[in-house]
């Protein structure tokens, strides 16, 4: 009874690890959040104008294509090819289009025309015949090389301007943005041709599938180069772009641009932490998405050099604007200092001196004197008193420029005489001035998070300040706004809790209680450093005064990465799923926080638990590449067990069977019953020729296709032949079983042959009822003199060729991006150069040939089965060395054991 039960755990434990693989594949493909992007229509009909290209170039790649973009008057204009404006390149990715650049096109053109046309931007799009370049790596060349001649194609239509461009901005949509960085590794590529290179969702660490040996040959040598060559190639100034969570095709991590960190040109964003959008993107929605493509805009127009009309050359000031646009958005020109010196109104403005640590300003919704601007005055408390930090926050005050700092070598300035008219109603604390003084414009330092304007100044670093100046324009007089600032001490306000175990599945939580008295609090999650973990976080607010349309904005910070999420709550219950994109850097002593900007006099309750569900998702998201790996595995162990079966009873074991006994834990993962399929194909002929005529002149055929198109032609022609080969097989087992109805199998046999004998002695037998009332059966029975053993070894057979065809399976996928881009090109070139699968085509069709009729009977006899058996274990435990990562290697370990397999044929 024990026994039963413990033969029973393998398949309790094996449906539970496939119940967990199923529930993080579902979780990363549909559980993440809304689509929040706004669509990015156009103003006008898009026209894409295609260049005209030298001969020598379309010729050489018939296929690729360039065009600029136009709408209305600019299509009319462009039509005669006078490029007047800055030129932007677009590469489409991975089954991309040359048409996904109308979205930038558009709004840039619109943009153009609120600067009455001072000056704009052409953007140009390359169209790669939507090749499939992220599972095909073998015309990424192709790509670089077509790319650099676009490029001086795209410079020359300028050569009649007076300050003609002499580089591009490349956006790179996908496999686009590792394309332009290859460029720089071409021979004769001049760097100064590129200015700025933007990427969107782009894989820039390694291919997300990695099946074929030319794409880990092509990412190699360009991240190896920018490494190498950072010094040479740092005023080049690049973005990377990923989408989060909701693009489950190219995670985040993956997004992050390979460098030494030398030099300061690269950034790297997730866009649930840009400024203005904070939200995830899939990986189509991240080019049309309206948040993203005005972020990427703006920013574009930043960076033009004013006195050249064309991209600046300064780098600070490029990776200014970057940052001003997709990291710290503080609503201040980015092209302005971030402290620079100005000069406040004169006597009409009114000031007011505030004397409280925590001061609220709410404008009242109607005021009946005239509109006057209005300074507040915060004297920065003296360096005996406990306070650390000045954190201030608006909401809806305008203009942008609003906080400044007095030095205190101009402290006389910020003093003046009484004014007995207050202009606010404010406390008999404060004291009113109209003086004219210059002050520091620290707007620069503020950071925009959601609705509100919010400025943290460390006071050690402001002690030449005598006071903070809070400035209300005349504008902001009318509308409705609101102010609050505090001096607080930061330590006061940082708290640290554990996060739970992984394993605790939830079921334990770690509780944070702040009873605020304050506008912000940060909550340090401790041991929060591995992609695996996944947390869930509530927070609820009790508040003791409404708070009427208060809203607190939360946000989980990310210090090591720009992978910040943001979420805003009305007063009440709030649920924060936290997981990283990025594990922490080794040597980095950060720790992730959520940052709480509160209201006062409430109640904060946080609760963080282990998602048991995030963490299996986190789990295939970050190694759920490794399955196909682990599959074929499995179905090498099972094909071993087969054979050594073979070996040892005489007959082969169900593939099912088969499976159960070799997938063991300790071998290989269990959930490779994924990967099972329920056919049941097999053939008999008394006669086996491993070779002959007809397999021979089909191998000859075979090997002429890979010689004249492509080896996954030939592969996928010689899997449907040995397919139908092995239903046929299968439809005679049928056949033969149903002749014979052997039930039990040895006493129907034995009752046959005592018919028989009695026929002879011309008597009549009892037994005669059992055999076959057709004279076609009666006379296949006994002149075929099919018997038990004949059965047995049909099913033998059938039994491997089900798992050989399992095997074919995974090449025949594994081959299919290469054959899926040598159809579409097949107008342009009949041969696939190069043919990643062109040498395992040609060892897997003279393979074929001889397992195509082979059976059991001969396999038994071979003197190399018993080797074969064993070496099955090995090839499992390379392949899983050398091939998780690098799936194109795993048709090699294949192709080998299935050799060794034809081997047992013939020797």
């Amino acid at each position: 009874m024990a026994g039963g039960r413990m033969r029973w755990l393998p398949g309790i434990f094996q449906g539970f690890l496939l119940a967990f693989v199923g529930l993080g594949i579902w979780e990363v493909l549909f559980v993440y959040e809304e689509n929040k992007c706004s669509m990015t229509y156009m103003f006008e009909y898009p026209e894409y104008l295609k260049i005209k290209l030298p001969k020598k170039l379309s010729t050489k790649y018939p296929s690729y294509g360039l065009y600029l973009y136009g709408e209305g008057d600019s299509a009319e204009a462009s039509k005669y090819l006078k490029a007047t404006g800055i030129p932007v390149l677009f590469l489409p990715g991975n089954a991309g289009s040359y048409r996904q650049v109308r979205s930038l096109g558009s709004v840039a053109l619109r943009k153009a025309e609120n600067i009455h046309n001072k000056f704009h931007f052409d953007f140009f799009s390359i169209d790669f015949n939507e090749e499939l370049v992220a599972l095909y790596g073998g015309s990424l060349e192709k790509q670089t090389k077509f790319v650099h001649a676009c490029i001086k194609v795209i410079l020359r239509l300028y050569k009649d301007q007076n300050v003609a461009p002499s580089s591009v901005a490349i956006v790179g949509h996908s496999m686009g943005g590792i394309v332009a960085r290859a460029l720089f590794t071409l021979p004769n590529f001049k760097p100064t041709l590129i200015s700025v290179i933007i990427t969107q969702a782009t894989p820039h660490v390694a291919p997300v599938l990695l099946l074929d040996s030319y794409l880990i040959d092509f990412y190699t040598t360009v991240n190896n180069h920018w490494i190498l060559k950072e010094k040479d190639l740092r005023n080049i100034t690049i973005l990377s772009v990923g989408g989060g969570f909701r693009d489950y095709q190219v995670r985040s991590g993956l997004t992050i641009v390979p460098s030494l960190g030398l030099y300061n040109n690269t950034l790297n964003v997730v866009t649930s932490a840009i400024p203005k959008a904070w939200l995830s993107t899939d990986h189509l929605c991240i080019v049309w998405c309206k948040e993203l493509v005005l972020a990427t805009v703006r920013a574009f127009f930043d960076l033009v050099d004013h006195h050249t009309n064309q991209i600046t050359t300064d780098l600070e000031t490029r990776m200014s604007v970057l940052h001003h646009h997709f990291v710290n958005y503080s609503e201040k020109d980015s092209e302005d200092n971030l402290e620079s010196s100005v000069s406040f109104s004169g006597s009409s403005a009114l000031w007011s001196e505030i004397k409280t640590y925590k001061w609220t300003y709410t404008s009242p919704e109607f005021s009946a004197q005239e509109p006057k601007a209005a300074y507040f005055i915060l004297p920065l408390p003296s360096e005996g008193e406990p306070y650390s930090n000045l954190y201030c926050r608006n909401n809806n005050l305008e203009p942008s420029n609003w906080i400044y700092g007095c030095m205190k070598s101009n402290q006389s300035v910020c003093a003046g005489k009484w004014n007995p008219f207050p202009f606010y109603a404010l406390s008999d604390r404060l004291k009113y001035f109209t003086v004219s003084q210059e002050g520091i414009d620290l707007t620069g330092k503020a950071e925009l998070l959601k609705m509100y304007k919010i400025v943290n100044f460390n006071l050690e670093e402001y002690r030449s300040f005598s006071h903070f100046v809070i400035h209300i324009s005349k504008a902001t007089v009318n509308k409705q706004f609101s102010i609050e600032c505090e001096f607080l001490t930061a330590a006061s306000r940082m708290m640290s809790t554990p996060v739970t175990n992984v394993l605790s599945f939830g079921a334990s939580a770690s509780r944070v209680v702040i009873n605020s008295t304050g506008l912000m609090h940060n909550v340090q999650l401790q041991d929060f450093n591995k992609i695996y973990q996944a947390f869930e976080i509530h927070v609820e607010s009790h508040c003791q005064f409404p708070h009427g349309k208060t809203t607190d904005v939360y946000r989980f910070h990310v210090p090591w990465s720009h992978e910040d999420s943001v979420v805003t709550s009305v007063p009440s219950s709030t649920v924060i799923f936290a997981k990283l994109h990025r594990a922490r850097p080794e040597n980095d002593n950060s720790v992730p926080e959520l940052q709480l900007h509160t209201a006062r006099s409430c109640r904060y309750e946080i609760t963080i638990r282990t998602s048991f569900f995030e963490v299996l998702g986190q789990l295939i998201r970050f190694h759920g590449v490794y399955l196909p790996m682990y599959v074929v595995a499995n179905i090498l162990l099972t094909f071993g067990r087969q054979l050594i079966h073979l070996y040892s009873e005489g007959h082969c074991s169900d593939f099912n069977i088969a499976l159960s006994a070799a997938a063991k834990p300790y071998k290989v993962i269990p959930f490779v019953n994924l990967a099972v399929f329920l056919s049941r194909p097999c053939i008999i002929k008394k006669e086996y020729e491993p070779i002959n005529l007809r397999s021979s002149s089909i191998m000859i055929f075979l090997l002429f296709i890979i010689w004249t198109t492509c080896g996954a032609v030939a592969l996928i022609l010689a899997y449907l032949l040995y397919l139908v080969q092995v239903l046929r097989l299968q439809a005679s087992v049928q056949t033969m079983k149903g002749i014979l109805n052997l039930a039990p199998k040895q006493e129907t046999m034995k009752k046959a042959a005592m018919a028989s004998s009695a026929k002879e002695e011309g008597g009549k037998s009892e037994t005669t009822e059992y055999l076959p009332k057709e004279p076609e059966q009666l006379s296949l029975v006994s002149h075929k003199l099919l018997s038990v053993s004949d059965v047995e070894d049909a099913v033998d057979t059938l039994q491997i060729h089900i798992t050989i065809l399992n095997l074919l399976n995974w090449i025949i996928l594994f081959s299919a991006p290469s054959f899926i881009y040598w159809l579409k090109n097949l107008r342009y070139a009949r041969k696939l150069d190069p043919d990643p699968y062109g040498f395992v085509a040609i060892i897997l069709v003279l393979t074929m040939g001889v397992l195509i009729n082979s059976h059991t009977t001969l396999v038994k006899r071979s003197k190399l089965l018993k080797y074969a058996a064993r070496l099955q274990l090995l090839l499992a435990i390379a392949m899983a060395a050398f091939g998780l990562v690098h799936l194109y290697r795993v048709p090699y370990f294949v192709t080998l054991s299935l050799v060794l397999h034809a081997l047992c044929c013939l020797v």
